[in-house]
């Protein structure tokens, strides 16, 4: 009984010393967003740092297309380029919807076809949704499935992996692209806007 109730006891008297210091570990902060803490043991680091990213990119790439004016939606640097709407248009299918049923293993939702022709309320609408259909995808993976082979980009075998990296990318790629278009036109990006503020 008396060592029983010594352990007890020291553990009881440990906890706060351990929690306080946790709690004295760096915090990791992104953009203003703390997001982790150095040393802490993560259960899934590489699917959380997806969920942070796809929050972050979702929020710079709808501003980005709600920044655009309507009526510069058909703009496009050169010729061979995509218009502003058509990379629009390409997120919500070819990016979000694929990329992000591919990480996950969720299947993507049935939406109309867009193009970039469309309206950019129908547009930036489509790309919101897309978005979301991400975060709601990535809500439940684990890193334990990242090693998992799936059927990607014409059927070719890869890993979930390698599907969440791809689909950092693009976002990064597309929103960068979104930049530039924006700035040509003497706009500033999301991104530009907040650090000038």
């Amino acid at each position: 009984m008396r060592a029983t109730l010594g352990t007890i006891l020291l553990a009881v008297f440990a906890l706060p010393a351990t929690s306080a210091a946790q709690a004295n570990e760096p915090t990791i902060v992104v953009d203003g967003v703390p997001v982790g803490r150095v040393g802490a043991q993560a259960k899934n680091p590489v699917a959380d740092g997806l969920r942070f990213v796809e929050q972050r990119q979702a929020k710079n790439i709808t501003d980005a297309a709600e920044e655009m004016p309507a009526d510069k939606y058909s703009y496009k640097p050169t010729p061979a380029q995509m218009s502003f709407g058509d990379v629009v248009a390409h997120l919500i299918a070819d990016g979000n919807d694929y990329l992000c049923s591919a990480a996950t293993g969720m299947k993507s939702p049935d939406r109309p076809k867009f193009t970039g022709a469309d309206s950019k309320d129908k547009l930036v609408a489509g790309l919101k949704d897309s978005f979301q259909f991400c975060a709601t995808a990535a809500a439940g993976l684990q890193d334990a499935q990242l090693g998992d082979s799936i059927p990607f980009f014409g059927g070719r075998k890869s890993t979930r992996a390698m599907a969440v990296l791809i689909t950092v990318a693009d976002w990064a790629d597309h929103y960068s692209q979104m930049a530039n278009y924006l700035r040509i036109n003497g706009l500033l990006p999301p991104t530009a806007k907040r650090a000038a503020q």
